[in-house]
């Protein structure tokens, strides 16, 4: 069951979890990601969507952005763009760049950030989905530059851990579990905008 975080909280934005351990969690997800695309592409400049998947190969619990890319890839999406792969990730030392080449090149594209990320113990394993950037790498201490119209986080570990070597320790079987609910959801949404109207 999706919970909703209420406004104040975590910068005044709304904020959905969804426990990719329970049923059906990927069909909610896309629901509300769809709804939110739709809304944001209605109040916008925005014409098109694009996936950034951020986190590097190099780090299994970091993996989860990669490994989502990668199968989203594979999936052939027709209406959404995706950046970011197993192949060629988006990570910390190539992110400002990236920035760069979407405002060049992406300018009319909604940006939908996807990361791994940290939070409350009993959350790890969670899918979060919300409204406005996040920025990359707080969770192990970097300052990286906010990014994102909409974001999905996985949360990977507890945010009382702040040691990048954490994130080394992550069971990939999580961050899989994550990154097929978050591809299945992307792929629904695809689904719902060919069988719905235009904005």
């Amino acid at each position: 069951m999706e919970t909703r975080r209420k406004k104040g909280a975590s910068a005044g934005r709304e904020l959905y979890y969804y426990d990719t351990e329970k049923e059906f969690e990927a069909a909610k997800l896309a629901v509300r990601l769809f709804l939110m695309i739709r809304e944001e592409l209605k109040n916008g400049s925005k014409k098109e969507v694009l996936i950034l998947c951020i986190g590097t190969d190099r780090s299994t619990g970091d993996s989860l952005g990669p490994l989502i890319g990668y199968h989203l890839r594979r999936r052939r999406l027709k209406h959404i763009q995706v950046l970011g792969t197993l192949n060629q990730p988006i990570h910390a030392m190539n992110l400002r760049e990236t920035l760069v080449l979407l405002k060049q090149y992406y300018p009319y594209h909604l940006i939908v950030a996807v990361d791994a990320s940290v939070g409350i113990g009993t959350r790890a394993g969670c899918i979060t989905l919300g409204r406005g950037a996040i920025r990359p790498g707080l969770g192990v201490s970097k300052e990286l530059c906010p990014v994102g119209d909409l974001f999905i986080t996985g949360i990977v570990s507890s945010c009382g851990c702040f040691d990048p070597l954490m994130l080394q320790s992550i069971r990939l079987a999580t961050v899989m579990r994550m990154a097929e609910c978050v591809c299945d959801s992307i792929c629904l949404v695809e689904k719902l905008w060919e069988t719905t109207a235009p904005v």
